[in-house]
């Protein structure tokens, strides 16, 4: 028998090993898994559902194998973080369910570390631990890894429900049995459930109908202020909205009587600003300035 310190090493290295297999069985069954998943979808979409039922039992035992390694891989996590706890000669209390747990289930894995792992264990605590881990004849060994190691078939419900899921993730329209059972039970056909006839829809409408038809009042852009137009009576059939604004001033006869007949004064005056224009105009022929001559010439004129 090896001495203690070297088996605790040795132990120590192969719980290393067996966690890091434990982890990478994992993802490749996962990834097999959904691949597998893939083609009962595929199966489900060309409505070979019994084919699919029989497959997705691989599936279901491939995620109980996948549920086992991970709970075995917990259990070398708790060993490797009290590894010296290990040293003692008898098993401590608290590290008995993980021992006896890993001797119970490594046989029936195909990891090879976890095996070699379980011999340092089976060494270490002597054949008749190992005996009773193997019968499990005290029921140290974990309940759940015991219910993950029974082969049994999966039970039909379960089996329906993984056929739903993987249908839901893949967008297969299944069970198709039952919609088709909710169609009849509702009454898919003319008639519905209480006898009545089905109300015939209306026919379109022809271009030349739709021309002819009166555009809706409230198409196009509305005005932020909107008044109602007063309701027609017997005293007024026609009603018109009236606005605020300006009056509108209209000249009275007095006005108009004034703009026909204009005063003689001023006439007169209008006619005497006309000439004066008119010889301003001669004056400035051309629309130029008069010179010094012709300034004096006009001085003249006007003193005689």
């Amino acid at each position: 028998m090896a001495p203690p310190s070297s088996l605790n090493s040795k132990l120590k290295v192969q719980l290393k090993l067996s966690i890091s297999r434990l982890r990478m069985v994992q993802q490749k069954d996962t990834a097999i898994a959904k691949q597998q998943r893939r083609q009962m979808a595929h199966l489900l979409e060309l409505g070979k559902e019994e084919s699919a039922r029989i497959r997705v039992e691989n599936i279901i035992r491939s995620d109980i194998s996948t549920e086992l390694l991970e709970i075995l891989e917990l259990y070398c996590e708790l060993l490797l973080a009290r590894i010296g706890l290990l040293e003692a000669k008898e098993c401590d209390p608290g590290l008995e369910e993980p021992i006896k747990s890993i001797i119970y289930a490594a046989p029936r894995t195909d990891i090879k570390e976890l095996q070699q792992a379980r011999q340092l264990l089976v060494e270490k605590y002597g054949k008749e631990f190992a005996l009773a881990a193997v019968e499990n004849s005290d029921g140290k060994v974990a309940e759940r890894v015991l219910k993950k190691l029974k082969v049994e078939p999966p039970d039909p419900g379960l089996v329906t429900l993984y056929l739903k899921e993987i249908a839901r993730t893949y967008g297969v329209d299944w069970p198709k049995a039952e919609r088709t059972h909710n169609y009849d039970s509702n009454g898919d056909d003319d008639e519905p459930d209480g006898g009545q006839a089905v109300e015939t829809l209306e026919e379109p409408l022809t271009a030349n109908e739709l021309s002819k038809a009166t555009p809706p009042r409230d198409l196009g852009p509305k005005s932020p202020v909107s008044i109602a137009p007063p309701s027609p009576s017997t005293d007024n059939l026609s009603p018109r909205v009236k606005l605020p604004g300006p009056p509108e001033l209209k000249p009275s006869a007095k006005m108009s009587g004034l703009k026909k007949q204009t005063p003689p004064t001023q006439a007169q005056s209008d006619s005497k600003g006309k000439d004066d224009d008119d010889l301003r105009n001669k004056n400035v022929v051309g629309g130029k300035i008069p010179d010094a001559d012709e300034l004096a010439r006009r001085f003249a004129a006007l003193k005689k």
